[in-house]
């Protein structure tokens, strides 16, 4: 594909060099070249870009991955499209893998909602198209007023397992809390294998406890309400001791989840996993942030090894544990975009893809 002459351009918004490993690979498989741009900081740390070649009635892709700096990272996809929609491009879509604050996306007590915020940021900036991939929540979607492909990381997910876990049929796929059943139950279904689901664990902060709507004032001022009127407060919840729901003694015990970020959570899992018989354990999430200490915890832990894909750079957190793999997604994204810049049908990449998927 020849970018110059089929009106393709594809921009890396990243100041930081290790995050612009994933463009490099999508333009390879295209066959074009990166686009030129200077991203970088000033001395007072203002964020300045200069596009250093035409982008007039052409499709421009730009590719920005999360570094550890995630609002610098915003604020360099945010300029570049807005340079991009100020040069007269006729498409301006963004290939975010892994959206930003996408955990923030309920009301919590006086919070905010900072995923709709940013969407209508992206959105007013300029951008025309999102592609992203595994959004925490599918909603998401409903955020933005433009269209939105949520690609699926699944499909390498369960090609790795095939293929890197030679005993995979003696395997049951785990979900470390109820809110995951359905990703779990998902792998379960396509690799014809049994769930296992823990229960029991201590509240994280998805929980309906930290939802201002769930927290009603301990106190009741009779004085505010009509006397009348006597409003039941909802019972607290207590949590039951750590049980897991399904078989996992003498079996591999495959953890999978959208993110892992603060791995205690995993940690924990993977313990009371060894303690009901499991004798290696795996965890496989799209998204690998892996802050803070977390790859020391993992390489000290009861985990055997973390596989996760390239939606985010993680190669110093390899370097500090063997433990991690990862699994290339440029493939995917590449044809996405492929398949948008000469107007074909996005369905091929959505094949077998279910409303709970």
């Amino acid at each position: 594909m020849n970018a110059a002459k089929g009106g393709l351009v594809i921009f890396t918004a990243n100041s930081n060099p290790s995050s612009r490993e994933l463009g490099k690979r999508i333009a390879e498989r295209l066959g074009v070249e990166l686009g030129k741009v200077q991203v970088y900081q000033e001395a007072n740390r203002e964020t300045r870009v200069q596009i250093q070649e035409s982008v007039r009635g052409k499709d421009v892709f730009i590719i920005q991955t999360v570094s550890k700096d995630v609002n610098t990272t915003i604020m360099e996809l945010l300029i570049m499209v807005y340079a991009c929609r100020t040069s007269c491009a006729r498409n301006i879509i963004g290939v975010i893998p892994y959206f930003p604050y996408s955990k923030q996306c309920k009301m919590r007590k006086r919070g905010s909602i900072v995923s709709k915020l940013l969407a209508s940021m992206m959105c007013k900036a300029g951008l025309s198209h999102l592609i992203t991939m595994d959004l925490h929540q599918k909603e998401i979607q409903g955020f933005f007023n433009i269209p939105v492909d949520n690609l699926r990381a699944s499909p390498f997910l369960l090609q790795y397992i095939q293929e890197e876990i030679p005993d995979y049929r003696n395997a049951v796929i785990v979900a470390k809390s109820p809110s995951s059943a359905k990703r779990a139950q998902s792998f379960a279904e396509r690799l014809r294998l049994g769930i296992a689901v823990i229960h029991g664990e201590a509240q994280d902060a998805e929980s309906d406890l930290v939802d201002g709507r769930h927290s009603p004032p301990t106190v009741k001022n009779m004085g505010a309400i009509h006397p009348s009127l006597e409003i039941p407060l909802l019972i607290p919840k207590e949590k039951p001791p750590i049980t897991v729901v399904g078989d996992v003694g003498g079996r591999i015990a495959i953890i999978v989840d959208d993110i892992i970020d603060d791995v205690d959570s995993f940690l924990a899992a993977a313990e009371t996993l060894k303690e009901r018989g499991a004798y290696k354990i795996f965890v496989m999430a799209t998204h690998g942030i892996l802050s803070s200490d977390a790859p020391r915890l993992i390489e000290e832990s009861a985990i055997d090894e973390v596989v996760v894909t390239n939606t985010i750079p993680h190669e110093i957190q390899k370097l500090q544990c063997p433990k991690i793999k990862t699994v290339d997604i440029s493939m995917i994204l590449s044809e996405a975009i492929r398949r948008i810049h000469n107007g074909e049908s996005m369905s091929y990449l959505f094949r077998n893809i279910g409303m709970d998927d």
